[in-house]
């Protein structure tokens, strides 16, 4: 998108609807590019999967969770460096378009708290009956795993059809993600834009 004009909130939506997202390089590296894999990764939200131990965590209440309540420090917790993951692709455009995004209601992050840190979390952008999953973070054990959880359940209570993880990772891959081509994506994509869905916060 180098020498481009420069992106809005609009644009960005409707790139979604075509079933592109934008990425960086890396965290310093203004520059943005398109991206539609040819896999693409989903999870499938009527067989989403939750290993025993993890539903226990979930049941004990170690984390208090909400949703849009520090949209901006989940995107920016996620854009910081961890182990395993040294440079990351979210720029200061990236933060820019989607806090805007935030701001008219298309995009929303779940949090885990615990003692009144922020320790856990994710964002992604809403679209018709699609929740495109963007980045989470976690700073103690589960904590991502856990915001997953309740996004998957306010998604399936709201009306949901469609949830994108772009791509696929192992810690995806036990919840059920699948990765399917992009012909086949793009169906269930206009699919879910046919449609209307419910924002539900965690209870």
């Amino acid at each position: 998108m180098h020498g481009t004009p420069k992106l809005t909130p609009e644009i960005l939506l409707r790139a979604y609807a075509e079933g592109l997202f934008p990425m960086a390089e890396r965290r310093g590296d203004p520059t943005l590019y398109w991206v539609s894999p040819e896999k693409r990764g989903i999870i499938p939200l009527n067989s989403f999967h939750v290993p025993h131990r993890l539903a226990r965590t979930v049941r004990s209440g170690v984390f208090t969770v909400t949703a849009d309540t520090a949209f901006r420090d989940v995107m920016e917790a996620c854009a910081a460096p961890a182990p395993g993951r040294e440079e990351t692709w979210i720029n200061d455009e990236i933060l820019r378009l989607y806090c805007a995004l935030h701001a008219s209601g298309h995009a929303h992050s779940i949090e885990c708290w615990q003692d009144g840190a922020l320790v856990g979390g994710l964002y992604g952008v809403r679209l018709g009956a699609a929740f495109f999953g963007e980045s989470m973070f976690s700073r103690a054990r589960d904590a991502s795993k856990v915001a997953l959880v309740y996004l998957v359940d306010g998604l399936r209570r709201g009306g949901f059809v469609l949830l994108d993880s772009q791509f696929i990772t192992a810690h995806l891959a036990r919840f059920g993600a699948i990765e399917i081509p992009r012909e086949r994506y793009l169906l269930k994509l206009a699919d879910a834009l046919r449609r209307e869905a419910i924002w539900v916060r965690p209870d």
